[in-house]
């Protein structure tokens, strides 16, 4: 397993998640990220959709959050990312800042 990696993320957040000033509820933001990710799924670009749709400042750079070592994330971030193949594009995961699509870019 590498030691650093570079990953993208289309983030979620909901009313109560962690530095969140969303409005959704959870339920709002569990069904729109499951309907984002099967969009991707479809063929959609995980890029133009973390610009499109995501509440993290990455989402400028479509969602690229730029190379990390091994425990800079929350861990259920962290286990996510580290878990996939170069291109992958993880299921939802769920941190204290809401729900996550992560895409491992390197």
């Amino acid at each position: 397993m590498p030691s650093q990696i570079r990953a993208s993320h289309i983030l979620l957040m909901y009313k109560g998640s962690m530095r969140s000033q969303a409005s959704r509820s959870k339920d709002d933001a569990l069904s729109a990220i499951n309907e984002i990710k099967a969009e991707i799924d479809d063929g959609a670009a995980f890029d133009q959709l973390a610009r499109q749709y995501s509440d993290c400042p990455s989402s400028e750079e479509g969602g690229d959050l730029g190379e990390f070592p091994k425990g800079a994330m929350v861990p259920e971030f962290d286990v996510a990312a580290f878990a996939l193949e170069v291109g992958e594009i993880s299921g939802v995961v769920e941190t204290p800042f809401g729900f996550h699509l992560i895409q491992r870019t390197e």
